[in-house]
């Protein structure tokens, strides 16, 4: 494992250029890169299935402790002057797979208790309705309170392009972490002329559509989520839709405020359209929420449950680019040949797929 002090970054960050080279767009190459980056925090090598080389042009500056619920990041820089944030996913663990079982929405803004000297004041969204994955909520507060210092000496040494990069769960937290700096950039706690850029690959979803909303218009043409179509992670969690869900100017509120005026069929049909729903996100908030809680306070002893947001209405978020599978792609993944349920979610099948698509012109 590489591990550089502050002294060795400054060192090196002497040297390079102030100049943005960031652009606007989904681009295929970096996006190769970004799966050599990821596939290095796994582990991957190129004895696998697919194999996956060493990143090209990046180098490896720091690698972070395992904190939280087992989140890692690594720090690279790219080409000289970009930064990368790449989050660590899912590995073969309890504690690890916690982040993802942790499934019941808070509001995107609002406090959590993580410890009795880590308390976190968190905004990821300005609408009050907007909410988002708890799990990697907590994910987010441990990685960002380890990030915001290097970015701070990224900026200082004239890096002011930063990509937030992770796969599986690593790109559900980073869909929350790119959301947060967005909000420090707001509130002056981050300089406002840092760009981010961000790839999400193969990435649960992580919040609702008012998260979406605003994730999307905030991020347009500097996020994507690239998603396999046979891959099964960018489906969870999964969606209940209430009709609380909707905006507040709708027809469902006025007919259930007069539904107890109407005859016993109608109202009879109101609650078969209701309750359902109902029943199953109280029901999800019980599992994934309270119950995935006591497991989490067993690793975090002094972590407070925070008050669930009441819904479950998760939407795919972000500017999707599809890796479509052909036959070539289903002939080395073979679903007759292996029953692996993470087949289609594998870096190397990511990996594979990207590979196939070909550089955009520039404009």
């Amino acid at each position: 494992m590489v591990r550089y002090g502050l002294m060795i970054l400054a060192l090196i960050f002497s040297m390079i250029t102030k100049a943005q080279q960031l652009h606007p767009g989904f681009d295929i190459l970096e996006y190769q890169e970004m799966l050599r980056i990821n596939a290095h925090i796994y582990g991957i090598d190129s004895n696998g299935r697919s194999p996956i080389p060493a990143p090209e042009s990046s180098r490896l500056i720091y690698q972070s402790p395992e904190v939280g619920l087992n989140n890692q990041y690594e720090l690279w820089i790219k080409d000289t002057h970009t930064a990368v944030f790449c989050t660590r996913g899912s590995i073969d663990n309890n504690v690890s797979w916690l982040a993802n079982l942790y499934a019941a929405m808070v509001p995107a803004i609002g406090q959590l208790e993580i410890d009795t000297n880590f308390v976190v004041d968190y905004k990821l969204s300005n609408d009050s309705n907007a909410a988002v994955h708890v799990g990697y909520l907590i994910s987010t507060a441990f990685l960002s309170r380890d990030m915001l210092p290097k970015i701070d000496s990224l900026y200082r040494a004239g890096i002011k392009d930063i990509l937030i990069v992770g796969h599986s769960q690593g790109g559900g937290i980073s869909y929350l972490l790119t959301a947060y700096f967005y909000q420090l950039q707001d509130a002056g706690s981050l300089p406002k002329d840092i760009r981010f850029k961000t790839y999400c690959s193969a990435a649960p979803k992580p919040g609702n559509l008012y998260f979406a909303y605003e994730y999307e218009h905030r991020t347009f043409e500097w996020a994507f989520q690239v998603v396999n179509p046979s891959d099964w992670v960018p489906q969870v969690p999964f969606t209940v839709q209430k009709h609380l869900d909707l905006p507040s100017r709708n027809p469902i509120i006025p007919i259930a405020a007069t539904i107890k005026k109407q005859g016993l069929k109608k109202r009879i049909t109101f609650k078969m359209l209701k309750n359902p729903s109902e029943k199953t996100v109280s029901n999800y908030q019980k599992i994934l929420g309270k119950q995935v809680s006591k497991m989490v306070r067993a690793h975090l002893p002094n972590f407070k449950e925070p008050e669930y947001f009441p819904s479950n209405d998760y939407v795919r978020t972000g500017a999707h680019i599809i890796l479509k599978p052909d036959s070539a792609y289903f002939s080395r993944f073979n679903e007759k040949t292996d029953d692996g349920m993470m087949l289609h979610h594998s870096l190397p099948s990511y990996y594979q797929l990207a590979l196939k698509l070909k550089p955009q012109p520039a404009n």
